[in-house]
């Protein structure tokens, strides 16, 4: 599988790398449903027997199970992996409320939580989830580069930062990587964002690149319609009509450009966000063996020209309808 340089670090990672939001299960305000836990972990068997090196996760996804499915996946193949985990998102106990903290003395709390659910000694990507408090973010970041120098963490990066936002962070410690949601559907960051990255070697994760599953072509309307309460997507505008509609009418174009190149819809989306060279990876979720087993293979995948244009045709007539 294809790898690419993370930023200014030594790491590289493979141009698809797992998800485990889902994994974390659904008793928490964001979480998928529910989940088996010994899929998860075959799961994660399977990405890293595909050949990808590199597992995203964050400490609020099912408020630590994510990391602790995680930890038990990777016990005794530690040096295999790259682990990239997140903090900023707190809880209390068994509350289901999320609360939000960039503060030295919580963050401190949060790396050595993760450190032990994960059971490792140290974590290779450490993310700030998204950069709220705003008047927070130089506490955390500052921090973040301590964590670093006292070796609990080998690199840092954000997640959710705005341009300025950015700016603020890199002028107190380098910034890794940036985590922002991009896909066929979610394109925000082409405007600035994406150059800025690039001028200060600051490497590109994509999360979401297949749009919540939107982008894979399995979901009907009725499909999105009966999705449980405990699934956060039953409350996203993409989900919902009016735009469901017109969200299933592009996908069914695309889905016509994948037929002709002869790759599912999943691949064709991944493919077209790693056209971008300053794309370094995105990130794939997964439940199943079968599912990752499907995504794995976009990392060869090359659209060509003829391709791209007529799949920027489809978005173009999606946001004028939307």
């Amino acid at each position: 599988m294809q790898t690419r340089k993370l930023g200014y670090s030594e790491l590289y990672l493979t141009t698809i790398g797992l998800g485990t939001w889902a994994m974390g299960g659904g008793d928490w305000q964001f979480g998928w449903g529910p989940q088996d836990d010994m899929a998860s972990v075959r799961a994660i068997h399977a990405a890293l027997d595909q050949g990808i090196n590199w597992i995203d996760t964050a400490a609020i996804y099912g408020h630590g199970h994510a990391e602790e499915v995680v930890g038990k996946a990777i016990k005794g193949i530690r040096n295999e992996v790259i682990i990239a985990t997140k903090c900023g998102r707190v809880w209390e106990g068994d509350s289901r409320e999320i609360g939000k903290s960039l503060r030295a003395d919580s963050i401190r709390r949060e790396v050595e939580a993760s450190l032990k659910r994960l059971a490792i000694e140290v974590i290779d990507i450490y993310q700030i989830h998204w950069p709220e408090p705003d008047e927070e973010i130089e506490e955390g970041w500052d921090t973040m580069a301590k964590l670093v120098k006292e070796g609990k963490v080998r690199y840092v990066g954000v997640s959710n930062f705005s341009l300025d936002q950015l700016k603020r962070a890199q002028a107190i410690h380098p910034i890794t990587s940036l985590q922002p949601p991009y896909s066929m559907f979610r394109r925000e960051i082409e405007e600035e964002i994406m150059a800025y990255c690039s001028t200060n070697q600051i490497g590109i994760i994509a999360y979401s690149p297949m749009q919540a599953g939107l982008l894979t072509g399995k979901f009907t309307k009725e499909r999105a319609m009966a999705l449980p309460e405990s699934d956060w997507r039953s409350r996203h505008p993409f989900f919902m009509e009016p735009q469901l509609s017109i969200n299933l009418e592009a996908i069914k174009q695309l889905g016509q450009i994948a037929n002709e190149e002869n790759i599912s819809l999943s691949q064709l989306s991944l493919a077209w966000v790693l056209r971008n060279n300053e794309m370094t990876s995105a990130i794939v979720g997964a439940r199943n063996p079968q599912q990752i087993e499907e995504t794995a293979k976009a990392s060869e995948i090359v659209l060509p020209k003829a391709k791209i244009d007529a799949i920027e045709e489809i978005l173009a007539w999606r946001i004028n309808n939307i």
